[in-house]
């Protein structure tokens, strides 16, 4: 026999997640399967990471420690609105044997079809990731090409280094020449070593 839990979330106070957990059950006593707990986040919305949700946090903690053998919930948008974080839930969830069942989109990854469905979202991550790191690159490329400096700006012109080797001729410590020129001690170290190779 299945040991299940159930996991619920609504965005507002004013909501209620009832009617999720509801139906919920009457598919968890249909299927003949134990109800172990029951979890939900109360106006928490789904943007929120598993840091931010308590109940959610609990739940894949729950999962790891095996006290039960699927997860049902009502939609997909319930366990999160982030793909990433959405894909690494259910990474976790296959790790540990684990299923998970979502009512509105037809998913049970104790299926072949719900495997498949599963394998998808996976495809989709990566294809996201992979049009997120063209992008990045696109853009530095862009700014390469009008000729900004990437990286932090540096503060450290040749007036500033004459500064630096001046204060430490007049015997200042590396701390005294940060705090009087606001830049890191690393840096007057380095301006330091310059001269001095």
């Amino acid at each position: 026999m299945d040991r299940v839990a159930i996991y619920g979330r609504v965005s507002t106070n004013e909501q209620t997640s009832d009617n999720q957990i509801n139906f919920l059950q009457e598919i968890v006593n249909r299927n003949g399967w134990e109800l172990v707990q029951t979890y939900v986040d109360e106006g928490i919305s789904g943007t929120k990471g598993r840091d931010k949700r308590p109940e959610f946090d609990r739940l894949c903690k729950d999962m790891v420690r095996r006290k039960f053998n699927r997860i049902l919930v009502w939609d997909i948008s319930r366990l999160g609105r982030s793909l990433q974080h959405l894909v690494e839930f259910l990474n976790d969830v296959q790790s540990v044997n684990c299923h998970l069942y979502i009512h509105q989109s037809g998913l049970d990854t104790s299926t072949p079809s719900g495997r498949m469905m599963f394998q998808m979202v996976g495809v989709f991550s990566e294809f996201e990731r992979s049009m997120i790191s063209e992008r990045v690159k696109l853009g530095l490329k862009r700014v390469k090409s009008k000729g900004t400096k990437l990286g932090r700006p540096t503060k450290i012109d040749d007036i500033t280094k004459e500064q630096v080797w001046n204060m430490v001729d007049e015997g200042k410590s590396l701390s005294q020449i940060s705090k009087i020129l606001e830049i890191s001690k690393m840096s007057v170290s380095r301006v330091n070593r310059e001269r001095n190779p």
